[in-house]
């Protein structure tokens, strides 16, 4: 079984968190010594492994046991409201990308782009985004100017570095808190996207050069690269957060990444099975899964399970049942030029028993079916368990520089060529076509490298990793009328969405319970 110390076998030390500053901020230490502190629980390196690996496992797991009992979250289930579940829906179901059966909650109202501030899905995404942030706050507190607990320092912040990205990106604004604010009850001030990218930046180029060099960290573990990666997706947004272009610093840290000695996977599929931590090659940053050591209703079970139904077999795809949630629309279906033939390895489409329209969002059995990820080894062997996947998610990954790199260069920065731009897409649909170098069944010429190209490109090669939401928006075509696919608006035939759409709101209780906030426009 494959070692994923960082994350599976924690010991969830959920007092701690609570505690571990709470003795040094009152100057006192309880007389009860059965009572969790700093003090008596922060004795050994392990305890403090422990607290890293907490703030790894809140991307993974929505509770403090196994299969997200305890929830981290009181007023929402845990493994409904898991970090990744929750980030995954806002960022495929509101897209072409994905669609789900399930009328559950606020969910229906991602793809329809009709959400509302008063939404259990977009509140548990804001909720979990801040928790994660809390979690890491306290572990910079506990191991700040302690030199033996440096990496875990900088790993932390890192973390947070890349949970401010996501709240950003979702929403745009939010509470602002760091290692430096008071244990106890007080208001967050809230900062603007402005102040968030410059903290975010700020964070990832002062740990960048301490961090571990690429590919040296435990798997699993953040390094250099990743912090480079989220940098390079920081700069690529830029204009839609800040409102000026960072398009040449892009192309700096897509060099850096792409100088880093990362390859990518000779095959596509291997990346999405449930022995891809041997793919570290590419994959720069997994959240990992483990079916017998973390064990959630998120992640990869989420993936896996709720994109089978209807004739599929959910044995051949290494787990015991399906959930018939999942599939996608026929406007992403029409970005792979022959699914018949599946000339393009990554058209991983289930047809047999699905049409290709969808009349009826609530039937799994309309719209065609992804079975991307799968709980199956590269050999065909089964993951540990049937019920919870071994199968990571590569949250960053390497094709993901080569394709930034091209777009950077598409949109005018400097510090790249487009003869490298047109070098690296090919790669990719090398891979992806199986073919040689100069095929041209897989090969495109100069005149084809558009940005259009880039962005169904992005589709191909990431669909259901977490990017389109973000990426249609940097193209405009999120919300509006420039792009339209089926359900889009809530309607079969799609129609134009209103631009609010482009970020969520803060939940209202959260409105309502810190002053210092004001909800975003149009909400």
């Amino acid at each position: 079984m494959k070692a994923k110390n960082i994350i599976t076998n924690i010991l969830f030390l959920s007092c701690i968190w609570a505690f571990s500053s709470c003795a040094n901020d009152l100057n006192t230490l309880p007389l009860d010594k059965n009572i969790l502190t700093a003090n008596n629980v922060l004795t050994s390196d392990s305890a403090y492994l422990q607290l890293l690996a907490k703030c790894y496992s809140g991307l993974a797991v929505g509770g403090q046991t196994a299969n997200d009992g305890a929830p981290d979250i009181s007023s929402v289930g845990g493994g409904y409201s898991s970090y990744f579940r929750q980030y995954w829906n806002a960022q495929e179901v509101t897209t072409d990308e994905a669609i789900c059966a399930w009328n559950d909650g606020s969910l229906p109202s991602y793809h329809s782009h009709s959400w509302t501030a008063s939404g259990d899905y977009q509140s548990a995404l804001y909720y979990r985004i801040n928790l994660e942030i809390t979690y890491c706050n306290n572990l910079i507190r506990v191991t700040k100017g302690i030199d033996k607990y440096k990496a875990y320092n900088n790993e932390a912040r890192f973390l947070r570095a890349m949970s401010y990205w996501h709240l950003l990106d979702l929403f745009g604004t939010g509470p602002f808190t760091t290692e430096n604010d008071k244990i106890g009850f007080f208001f967050p001030k809230q900062a603007s996207s402005q102040e968030l990218f410059d903290y975010i930046e700020s964070e990832l180029k002062a740990i960048e050069n301490d961090m571990a060099a690429p590919r040296t960290n435990e798997y699993g573990r953040a390094d250099r690269a990743a912090a480079w990666m989220v940098l390079a997706k920081l700069y690529l947004n830029a204009k839609i957060y800040t409102g000026t272009e960072r398009y040449t610093d892009c192309l700096t840290y897509c060099n850096k990444i792409i100088g880093a000695g990362y390859t990518l996977e000779p095959k596509y599929a291997n990346l999405f099975l449930a022995d891809n931590n041997l793919r570290a090659n590419e994959i720069i940053f997994p959240i990992c899964f483990d079916g017998r050591n973390t064990q959630t209703w998120g992640g990869c079970t989420f993936l896996i399970c709720a994109a089978i139904g209807g004739n599929m077999k959910p044995i051949d795809y290494g787990v015991s049942g399906g959930w018939s949630g999942n599939r996608t629309t026929s406007a992403f279906v029409n970005k792979f030029a022959d699914i018949s033939g599946n000339t393009d390895k990554r058209a991983m489409f289930f047809i047999d028993g699905q049409s290709l329209e969808i009349n009826n969002v609530f039937t799994f059995t309309q719209g065609y079916a992804l079975c991307k990820f799968k709980n199956l080894t590269s050999t065909g062997a089964v993951g540990s368990s049937t019920t919870f996947p071994d199968t990571d998610v590569p949250l960053l990954r390497f094709a993901d520089a080569y394709l930034m790199y091209a777009e950077a260069v598409l949109r005018g920065g400097s510090g790249g060529t487009r003869a490298n731009a047109l070098s690296y897409v090919n790669l990719i649909r090398e891979r992806a076509y199986s073919a040689p170098a100069g095929d041209p069944t897989a090969d495109i010429s100069d005149s084809q490298l558009t940005l259009d190209f880039i962005l169904d490109e992005c589709a191909r090669e990431f669909y259901w990793e977490g990017h389109r939401r973000t990426d249609l928006i940097r193209y405009g075509k999120f919300t509006g009328g420039s792009y339209i696919w089926p359900w889009k608006g809530g309607v079969k035939e799609g129609k134009s969405t209103d631009a609010k759409y482009n970020i969520f709101p803060i939940p209202s209780a959260d409105i309502n319970a810190n002053p210092n906030l004001k909800q975003n426009p149009g909400y």
